[in-house]
């Protein structure tokens, strides 16, 4: 009995994978997105007639002629849904993957839905906190925003005694499921086409998709964004002119996130931050420090720095809000940014050449003197231009065009920051079009540089290294017993190494090859069946 409600389950999972494989194709395909996408880079006659096929007894919607095709894929996305802006957004910062043209048009796509009622906010936030602290509040107020995946409210509520005011933000009913059922027939899409048409593994779609699964799961706990702004907080404690909200974990689960509201102005609202006595140039410069502090002496950076999230408050104090997306940057990166950025500055063009060898960047055979030559033909035109109209983010997105020609591996964190940096960049540029982006950037960078490169730096890291040596004497026999028996295992060929990486990806890839072999099977049934009866 237990066997055959087994099969009966598995059976019911895999006839709702291809429905909802059918949503997918008929949700592309009414949307305009493949039209779209055919203009950008035509697609196979076979898929289309697939998605055509997809779409009988529905009307297309019409795009905007006056619109870019970038224009219209954007609108296309928005019309879809919460998956498919959040697919956008990933593509968005992925120009090694869909082109810097399309990747520029996506940075527009609007992450707004209609907001659900307050009745049900109100008994997911009672679920979720326990009737106890729920009636502590004592007022919430409607939706004050509402993105794809959650909204956010406004809130008065007792806390330790005292009424604090506070900003509430809840994911949308039921977002887990429809996100991840949405994401998984992509997946099965984007595997199909792969097995189809050969040419397209090159864009890694399977891979592409199983990453953004991965990402937006994060995203949809709301624990972990709480974690984030915690660490950045623990990060920034002691910057002049830089806030954190206060996160309230009492108040915090993976579907509601509580924290300090924040009485403060969005960026954007130049002329009424000028009425505060605010001054302009000054919070330019403080945007692009603060910025670069973080990338490079934290390796932790804020990765959605649009005006919408950044808020000044009546002492020009600035405010981050929104910790969904976090930029990551190991030390080896760390030191390879401040230095390259440094080495412009300085137009020491063999510098930067030798920063990358050192750092393992480009291949050790690379020849210095040519990757400098590369590097100068970046950094002299730009030279001679004003120094204030210097984009840095431009500069690494011509940087990491040039260092793949000698074999650079560019790294998904890297292209972030990239990204970032340019917005980064625009948002100072508002407030002040006449910032000198490197004058702004020099003092970051060189403390940043001496930190690591002084005295007091080479004693700390031999310091570490000699306590690291001492702890692990007393398992040295272990370590090399344990070591002895690795490679004994591979040289008998009982341990495959590359097979360790990526296990998840290949579990998801073995899923799939089953679901398109169950698939096979169901047609051949249905045909047989239909042959013998008719």
């Amino acid at each position: 009995m237990e066997l055959r409600q087994f099969i009966q389950a598995g059976k019911y999972k895999m006839f709702k994978k291809i429905y909802n494989l059918l949503k997918i194709l008929r949700k592309l395909s009414v949307s305009g997105a493949i039209e779209t996408l055919d203009q950008l880079k035509p697609i196979p006659m076979s898929l289309k007639i697939l998605f055509n096929l997809s779409s009988i007894g529905s009307s297309k919607k019409i795009s905007n002629l006056n619109k870019t095709p970038g224009e219209k894929l954007c609108q296309s996305l928005e019309d879809m849904g919460t998956t498919f802006i959040k697919l956008g957004q990933f593509l968005a910062t992925r120009p090694d993957i869909i082109g810097e043209k399309i990747a520029n048009d996506l940075e527009k796509l609007q992450d707004r839905l209609p907001a659900f009622d307050n009745e049900k906010a109100k008994k997911i936030i009672e679920n979720e906190i326990g009737s106890k602290s729920y009636n502590n509040i004592s007022s919430l107020s409607e939706p004050i925003a509402a993105a794809s995946i959650a909204q956010v409210h406004f809130a008065k509520i007792k806390i330790d005694g005292d009424e604090k005011n506070v900003a509430i933000k809840i994911l949308r009913p039921n977002i887990h499921t429809l996100v991840n059922e949405e994401l998984d027939a992509l997946m099965f899409l984007a595997f199909l086409i792969e097995s189809v048409f050969k040419k397209t593994k090159r864009l890694k779609l399977v891979e592409v998709i199983n990453l953004l699964k991965e990402i937006t799961n994060v995203e949809m706990d709301l624990r972990f964004e709480a974690a984030a702004a915690n660490e950045f907080y623990e990060n920034t404690r002691n910057d002049i002119g830089f806030k954190i909200p206060k996160i309230y974990w009492k108040l915090t689960s993976d579907n509601v996130l509580t924290l300090d509201w924040v009485e403060a102005i969005s960026i954007r609202e130049v002329e009424k931050i000028k009425t505060l006595g605010i001054n302009i140039k000054s919070l330019a410069r403080d945007i692009i420090q603060h910025f670069l502090r973080h990338a490079v002496r934290d390796g932790y950076f804020h990765a959605d720095m649009h005006q919408g999230n950044l808020l000044v408050d009546n002492s020009g104090q600035l405010i981050f809000i929104d910790f969904g997306i976090m930029g990551r940057i190991d030390k080896i990166n760390r030191r390879f940014l401040a230095e390259i950025l440094y080495g412009f500055i300085q137009r020491d063009y063999k510098k930067v050449a030798q920063v990358h060898i050192a750092a393992g960047l480009v291949p050790q055979n690379i020849n210095p003197e040519e990757l400098a030559q590369a590097l100068r033909s970046i950094g002299e035109p730009i030279f001679g231009q004003s120094v204030k109209d210097i984009s840095g983010g431009k500069l690494l997105k011509q940087l990491f065009n040039i260092t793949e020609k000698f074999n650079m591996q560019t790294q998904p964190q890297l292209l972030l920051l990239q990204k970032t940096m340019v917005v980064v960049e625009g948002v100072a540029r508002k407030l002040d079009p006449d910032t000198n982006i490197w004058e702004v950037s020099r003092p970051v960078l060189e403390n940043w540089i001496k930190s690591v490169k002084g005295p007091e730096s080479t004693i700390k890291k031999t310091l570490e290294i000699s306590k690291d040596i001492l702890d692990r004497i007393p398992d040295l026999p272990k370590v090399m017993d344990n070591a002895n028996t690795t490679l004994q295992m591979i040289a008998e060929g009982k341990l495959n190494l590359s097979a360790l990486n990526g296990r998840n990806f290949e579990l998801e890839e073995l899923k799939l090859k089953n679901l398109r072999n169950n698939m096979v099977i169901i047609f051949l049934s249905i045909v047989i069946v239909v042959y013998i009866v008719f």
